[in-house]
């Protein structure tokens, strides 16, 4: 890619068009987008090139290289465009894709896409627009093939081929009668049955498919279970109004994936990447969550100065607090992980809620009863010669280590659940605020575990 970059860099500026112009009409659309994105970066709105290079571009690959260029750089083309030219991308465009377009731009520039787009796509997009943003209608397309049951074979194979070059796939068409959903049918059936073959006697009847409010996340998870390459989405009636394509069901995935990672992180989601955002916005994204969770550390602050005796009476005890608390945390942020990303997957229910908490526990007590062991040997053979009781050390720090490995992965895999169940994305519940809470209960654990187990032999 980047001699690719650099060769059409010093074409341009040598002014050697049609050598450009046969180097990129073989190239993929999607690492064009991407050329587009290297070669001229933050200052390509300065450059006279970039409109050179987009207008060297065949028409139709033009278009599917617009359809996957960042918002800014979209936005830029477009006020450099004439009237025609937006009509020619709009003409080789998906309605799906002038909607995403639409959704990103400026009013200004989202009035001269209307302006230029026919009645029939002025119609379309408005329709796809007043779904709600996280639903199945707002990612769905129009063009789709449409056959009806009474068709032979060879009659839908003739359909096919006259309205397929303007649908978004051809591989699976939809039987509808009166607007409504009947069966589906793929090009692989058509191709195995024979010409006179009714289409209502080889179609499937058996429909999966979503109403156009449902999640999209939800459309998601279907996508990912069922291996399909398009969707169906209806309406209350069980009107097929469009249907949702492999590659948006992807788009979907990813976005939901970058905002889960981002809230496990503690972080505002953000829909723009790391470098196309300013400071401002990373910072500001970022502080509300580390004030909460600054402000909430203070409990463990409180819990501190409550044992201050104990720190006086033995001040080793303040050497292994570090300890504690990282393995608790540690030990919640692995059970959360994994019951977040169940819960992602649809392998995880609040119906499993009991369940899942059981196996978490019995998980725990193998796991603390190895570390317990581990460090309480550990801790008795480097103190047996610099304290005068090594021994009850060692239990303090086995048992506590016992207690808060039991209590972290307990919480680690309630919250994720609680929060689902609660509406919430589970995702909140992830590293940053499991290990405040577990903190928190580490810290009050250890010191009860020492005070009763040191007041035994009259130290505190």
């Amino acid at each position: 890619m980047q001699d690719l970059l650099n060769k059409i860099d010093r074409l341009l500026k040598e002014k050697k068009f049609f050598e450009v112009k046969n180097i990129v009409k073989d190239e993929n659309a999607a690492d064009l987008a991407v050329l587009f994105d290297e070669l001229f970066g933050e200052v390509f709105g300065e450059k006279t090139e970039f409109m050179i290079l987009f207008r060297l571009l065949p028409k139709d690959l033009a278009a599917e290289t617009f359809a996957q260029m960042k918002s800014d750089m979209q936005s830029h083309l477009i006020q450099m465009f004439s009237d025609k030219e937006i009509r020619d991308i709009l003409d080789e465009s998906f309605i799906d894709d002038t909607v995403d377009i639409i959704e990103e731009m400026p009013a200004n520039v989202v009035s001269r896409i209307l302006k230029n787009s026919t009645t029939g796509e002025r119609k379309a997009i408005n329709e796809i627009l007043r779904y709600p943003k996280d639903s199945a209608g707002s990612i769905m397309t129009i063009e789709y093939v449409s056959l009806h049951k009474d068709m032979t074979v060879s009659e839908a194979f003739e359909k096919i081929r006259k309205v397929g070059v303007n649908k978004e796939t051809i591989y699976t068409c939809y039987v509808t009668e009166n607007r409504k959903l009947i069966g589906v049918i793929t090009v692989k059936d058509l191709f195995m049955a024979d010409e006179d073959d009714k289409i209502a006697d080889i179609m499937e009847t058996h429909i999966i498919s979503v109403d156009t409010l449902e999640d999209k996340e939800i459309v998601g998870h279907m996508f990912r279970k069922y291996d399909f390459l398009a969707l169906p989405v209806v309406d209350k009636d069980n009107r097929l109004v469009g249907i949702v394509t492999f590659d948006d069901a992807m788009d979907v995935i990813q976005d939901e994936n970058t905002e889960d990672f981002s809230k496990m992180a503690a972080i505002a989601p953000n829909e723009e990447s790391y470098f196309r955002t300013g400071i401002f916005k990373h910072a500001k994204s970022r502080i509300v969550w580390l004030l909460i969770l600054m402000i909430s550390a203070t409990i463990t602050q409180i819990i501190t100065n409550r044992y201050e005796a104990a720190f006086a009476a033995v001040p080793l005890l303040v050497s292994f607090m570090p300890m504690i608390m990282d393995t608790g945390g540690n030990c919640g942020a692995q059970s959360s992980t994994l019951i977040i990303r169940g819960i992602a997957l649809d392998e995880i229910h609040f119906s499993d809620f009991f369940k899942v908490v059981f196996k978490e526990f019995r998980i725990s007590i193998i796991v603390s009863s190895v570390l317990a062991v581990v460090n309480g040997v550990r801790i008795y053979i480097m103190y047996q010669h610099k304290c005068d009781y090594p021994f009850m050390l060692a239990l303090t720090i086995a048992l506590s280590i016992i207690a808060t490995v039991i209590l972290s992965k307990v919480i680690g895999s309630m919250l994720p659940m609680l929060a689902k169940k609660c509406r919430l994305d589970p995702a909140i519940m992830a590293t940053p605020l499991i290990t405040t809470i577990v903190d928190c209960c580490s810290l009050f654990l250890y010191f009860n575990i020492a005070t009763i187990v040191f007041s035994h032999i009259g130290i505190l």
